[in-house]
């Protein structure tokens, strides 16, 4: 009976995992199509979209402004939630609790609400640089994901290692550097890459920041379609699922996936 539930379970998360991913591989076949309306390629496999796309030079532009202001966003955000995490988590700071709250209240409001005050308190302060909003607002929407990151791993790690580094001459900050930072380098990393793609990928906040002279991928992506749709945006899609895939491979060599699972 065991062995039975076993195999129902397993042909149950497989048909889980197809679903979940039918789409991913639907579009991934859909832009080697040679048709200009999205089907799939059952007539022969074509390059032609990622010809075209090579020559809409706006992608490129929009992808550029999305890695660089994530990149930026991102670095910040780890700048700030580290020590925020630390102190929190150590309680050197009154109200520990209620910081922890604040830190992640952005992560509780709809995307268009936020983005609609950043606009405000942005034109209140006469800020009209766009490239600065948006990293700003990015900085507010992506520290609450590696600060949760870092609290649940800070929640495992054995403050009785900082003692036993203090008691054999270490300063207290420098056994947080010695000690505590090295075991939170998983955490950060796979805070940040959440933060990272929070960040590519987000389009509710971003659309209210961009202007013509910083435009994210996102953004971009749905101007084109409603302009007018191809499977160029099949081809951009794959480009981006590859470099996805790079990403978590580079990282599984760097550090090992299993040791970024900090829940």
């Amino acid at each position: 009976m065991n062995a039975a539930f076993v195999g129902l379970g397993r042909i149950w998360i497989a048909v889980v995992a197809i679903f979940l991913l039918a789409p991913i591989i639907v579009t991934a076949l859909v832009s080697f199509s040679p048709s200009a309306i999205f089907d799939l390629p059952w007539d022969g496999f074509s390059l032609r979209w990622y010809q075209r796309l090579g020559r809409q030079s706006s992608f490129w532009e929009a992808l550029s402004t999305s890695a660089w202001i994530a990149a930026v966003a991102t670095g910040i955000a780890v700048a700030l939630a580290v020590p925020a995490a630390i102190a929190i988590s150590t309680r050197a700071v009154p109200g520990a609790a209620i910081l922890a709250n604040l830190l992640t209240a952005p992560l509780m409001l709809p995307g268009l609400v936020l983005g609609i005050a950043f606009l405000q308190a942005f034109r209140t302060i006469d800020l009209r640089d766009a490239a600065l909003s948006l990293v700003l607002a990015h900085v507010a929407i992506t520290t609450p994901y590696i600060t949760r990151t870092l609290l649940a791993s800070l929640h495992l790690f054995d403050y009785a290692m900082l003692d036993a580094a203090r008691t054999l001459g270490s300063t207290w900050p420098g056994a947080i550097v010695k000690v505590m930072l090295p075991n939170l380098a998983p955490a950060v990393v796979s805070g940040g890459a959440f933060a990272f793609l929070a960040s590519f990928d987000n389009y509710s906040i971003s659309l209210f920041l961009v202007d013509v002279t910083a435009r994210t991928l996102p953004v971009q992506v749905l101007n084109y379609l409603e302009t007018g749709a191809d499977p160029t945006i099949a081809a951009i899609s794959t480009i981006l699922l590859a470099m996805t895939v790079t990403v978590l491979v580079v990282v599984d060599r760097a550090i090992g996936l299993r040791r970024m699972d900090v829940s």
